[in-house]
């Protein structure tokens, strides 16, 4: 029986480092092993990506040495104890699902899972994750679902945001009956298998390119899981956009109900307003927050949104965002403030509530 943490905020984006594939030799067999110190193959944390621009990390979560993110102990000093956490979700940005070798990115998607299991769940009672899955295949993908989903201490399943082919698409409809099946919610992530670029017209040159463009990524995901109807053959299906920001909700819900209405003809599985749909299915965390900073403009966004559960609290640490502990966009109305902070996760995630209430 899991430890029933005080009663405090739900972080649903934490990210420790994974120093890595080294790291991952115990939990790997004797063939992999050697794939691994034979190719030299280490460093595959994306989190810190790219090392040296100050957005990877905060300045104060930014140790002398090592890797921000990289203990439990700095976790705990600098991002549960000082936000007075009761449960936070761990997501190792682990670059093993982009790797082109599907066998090779299985076995240390397996081996971070571990590692997550004994080096961090174990360690604090109040951490959870997100299962690490190789998405280019969704047969060994499921094949982690099933063998990590007993645990109960995984409360999502963790993909990046871009692959090789949209989420929707019925070949990876055996990820997403899994993920319902166990009650998991499929969590994308700001991220990459750089298998496409990042925009419709080509590759980009700067990292905020990169960063303003991916709204769009996230928005393809979800018009995919729409309109090829999986959340109509899942209905219980939940997905959660991390890093996503969430100020492009408006103008995606009102162009995607307009098309629908012109063309719904050629999606009649989509029997529902995609709004609603999304409404019903997709959750957002806070950080980074885009939204309008004055309380006015924050209420005229969450209107036009109108989906009060929504929003989930996060840190995004290490990730540099805010200050101090100042995690929650500041037009946010009070009135919102316990939904954000932890009701709208509990409501979320069904293993959360077996030791939260």
């Amino acid at each position: 029986m899991l430890q029933s943490p005080a009663v405090g905020p739900i972080d649903v984006d934490l990210h420790p480092a994974l120093p890595g594939c080294m790291t991952l030799l115990p939990h790997l067999d004797a063939h992999w092993r050697e794939v691994i110190t034979g190719r030299g193959l280490d460093d595959l944390d994306l989190a810190l990506y790219p090392r040296g621009a100050p957005l990877t990390a905060r300045a104060d979560w930014r140790p002398a040495t090592g890797h921000p993110g990289g203990t439990v102990e700095a976790m705990r000093r600098e991002a549960l104890d000082p936000f007075g956490t009761a449960i936070g979700i761990c997501n190792p940005l682990f670059g093993a699902p982009a790797l082109h070798n599907v066998d090779l990115a299985a076995a240390l998607c397996r081996a971070a899972n571990d590692w997550m299991a004994a080096n961090w769940l174990d360690q604090d009672p109040r951490l959870r994750a997100g299962i690490l899955v190789p998405v280019e295949n969704p047969e060994l993908a499921v094949a982690e679902i099933e063998r990590r989903a007993p645990d109960r201490r995984f409360v999502q399943v963790l993909l990046f945001g871009a692959g090789e082919t949209l989420l929707g698409r019925r070949v990876n409809w055996p990820i997403l009956a899994a993920a319902e099946r166990h009650g998991l919610p499929i969590a994308l992530h700001a991220g990459s298998a750089t298998r496409h670029s990042p925009t419709a017209n080509g590759w980009p040159t700067y990292l905020i390119e990169d960063h303003v463009t991916f709204a769009q990524t996230f928005q393809s995901q979800l018009l995919s899981l729409i309109g090829e109807g999986a959340f109509t053959k899942y209905p219980a299906l939940k997905v959660v956009l991390l890093e996503s920001g969430f100020g492009w909700v408006p103008n995606f819900l009102w162009r995607g109900v307009k098309m629908w209405r012109a063309m719904r003809k050629e999606i009649p599985w989509v029997d529902r307003s995609p709004a609603e749909i999304f409404r019903e299915n997709v959750r957002i965390s806070i950080q980074p927050g885009d939204a309008p900073e004055d309380a006015e403009g924050m209420e005229a966004l969450l209107e036009m949104i109108g989906c009060d559960a929504l929003l989930l609290f996060a840190t995004d640490y290490p990730h540099a965002r805010f200050e101090g502990t100042d995690a929650l966009p500041p037009g946010l109305p009070a009135r919102l403030h316990r939904r954000v902070l932890r009701d709208n996760a509990l409501a979320l995630y069904p293993r959360l509530r077996e030791t939260v209430q």
